[in-house]
């Protein structure tokens, strides 16, 4: 027993660490950038289909429905009966809900107008199922692979991002190249198609918005010491201890200046957006001021904001480094060679 209990917390931290990030990563790619104020609106949704699953699984086979009402705490006065009209009113209304709760998380500017609100109200009920499915997929998934890493005695690592629509190629093409600067040469593969099946099914569901997110193939880079796959929501790295460590480096140092956010939040992808502008112009005393008073103001989860912080040193770094050396970013080249290339480019 004094074994078992440590596991069983381990596991336990594991499993809740996991579903925060599913919920997340899934409820992302439905409804795309939320604010930090409806983030707890996103996790009700995301339980929601959950919840609306196990009613209806209840509902439809009367063995199982029978075991579930049997395991529910309730008062003596309160008939089984009751709780089996509470299901099936459940599994008829929680997916309006989610269609509801999915119209006050889309942008007001995005929102349909007119017949499209009922349209979408009802897109609720593909919108539970499928995430329900894709929560419970990968919480069958992550642990399979888990065990997979600790065969091989690799170690896993995850970089967050939010790949922007229609950047995929471009991500995976910086992330690929970060890796070869770090003297770690990898291939391109197609990823296994249980990788790729999540995405696919919420792209099914979510429309346009989320189909622009989700690549045709999604790729993963590998050797024989190191795996990395790139997703829309999460750069993966597996492999042994010194090339996680090496390749995740790399690829910190390089994400923030490619077709993707770190940062979920509406408030947060902002300020990105507002560090690559300053970032693009190149100019070494550039005014921080204003991005540092939005940052000193966010109302975002403490790992967003230590994002938001470190991208913004990284970005005032880069440019004095570069004024500095009278050369651009990664080697690129300043202003006079950036002039110099265009004008080689005309006279080819």
């Amino acid at each position: 027993m004094a074994i078992l209990a440590p596991l069983l917390a381990f596991l336990g931290r594991f499993v809740g660490k996991f579903l925060n990030m599913a919920f997340g990563w899934a409820s992302v790619m439905v409804f795309g950038r939320v604010p930090q104020s409806k983030q707890l609106l996103v996790s009700a949704v995301a339980l929601g289909s959950l919840v609306w699953v196990a009613v209806l699984v209840g509902v439809v086979v009367p063995a199982l429905g029978t075991v579930l009402v049997a395991g529910l705490p309730k008062p003596g006065w309160i008939a089984d009966s009751w709780i089996r009209s509470a299901m099936l009113i459940l599994a008829i209304i929680l997916p309006l809900a989610v269609g509801v709760a999915g119209l006050f998380l889309i942008a007001p500017e995005d929102r349909p107008k007119g017949l499209s609100i009922g349209a979408q109200i009802l897109r609720g009920y593909p919108y539970a199922g499928v995430l329900a499915f894709v929560l419970l997929f990968l919480i069958v998934v992550a642990p399979v692979r888990k065990v997979r890493s600790l065969f091989k005695r690799w170690e896993d690592a995850h970089i967050p991002v939010m790949v922007k629509p229609g950047g995929y190629d471009q991500v995976a093409d910086d992330v690929e190249a970060a890796i070869d600067r770090a003297g770690l040469p990898i291939e391109r593969h197609a990823a296994p198609v249980v990788l790729e099946l999540p995405s696919k099914l919420l792209a099914a569901v979510g429309g346009g918005s989320v189909k622009r997110l989700v690549p045709d193939k999604l790729l993963v880079l590998q050797n024989r010491q190191l795996e990395v796959t790139v997703h829309p929501t999460d750069v993966a790295i597996s492999g042994d201890k010194l090339s996680v460590a090496r390749s995740r480096a790399a690829i910190a140092s390089t994400i923030t200046f490619t077709a993707a956010h770190l940062t979920t939040s509406k408030e947060a992808q902002e300020v990105e957006d507002a560090l690559r502008e300053i970032a693009d112009a190149g100019t070494a005393d550039a005014d921080f001021s204003p991005v540092d008073e939005r940052i000193a103001s966010l109302s975002v989860p403490h790992d967003e904001w230590e994002v938001l912080y470190r991208q913004r040193l990284q970005v005032e770094r880069d440019l004095r480094r570069a004024a500095a050396s009278g050369g651009g970013r990664d080697g690129k080249g300043g202003p006079l060679q950036v002039i110099g290339d265009a004008i080689q480019r005309l006279l080819n």
